[in-house]
């Protein structure tokens, strides 16, 4: 991955969710769950197994403004959902949800679903205060 090139890309390129959901080659990523709202995804470069976005399909671009309550409340059962087939799929010891984005790259509202790797037993049971 360029990361450089993807900062650039992030900060003036097309919205990496409206050119996906337009089939734009450059932006391929594997649909897991989709409706008329909503579209998730698996991250195409996850940062732990099973990394997943959740957005909704209309470009919006402020979850607490450009969203009415009921909008808002599909939005978050669908990242619930979706975080619940991450958990069923790779068993994480705990499941973070993120939304991140700006007016400065990625401005379409998305939820990530990152799950932390388990714990080792042997490294939790061996651990010695200093």
């Amino acid at each position: 991955m360029d990361l450089d090139a993807y900062a650039a890309r992030a900060r003036t390129g097309s919205c990496f969710i409206c050119a996906y959901l337009d089939g734009h080659p450059d932006y391929q990523h594997e649909t897991i769950y989709k409706d008329d709202a909503h579209v998730a995804f698996l991250d195409r470069w996850p940062t732990v197994p099973g990394k997943a976005l959740v957005a909704p399909k209309a470009h919006i671009e402020h979850i607490a403004r450009d969203l009415d309550e009921a909008a808002f409340s599909s939005l978050m059962l669908v990242v619930h959902r979706v975080a619940l087939a991450v958990e069923e799929v790779f068993r994480p010891e705990r499941t973070y949800l993120l939304s991140l984005g700006s007016q400065q790259g990625n401005t379409h509202v998305h939820w990530h679903i990152a799950g932390a790797r388990p714990a080792s037993r042997t490294s939790v049971n061996n651990f010695t205060p200093s």
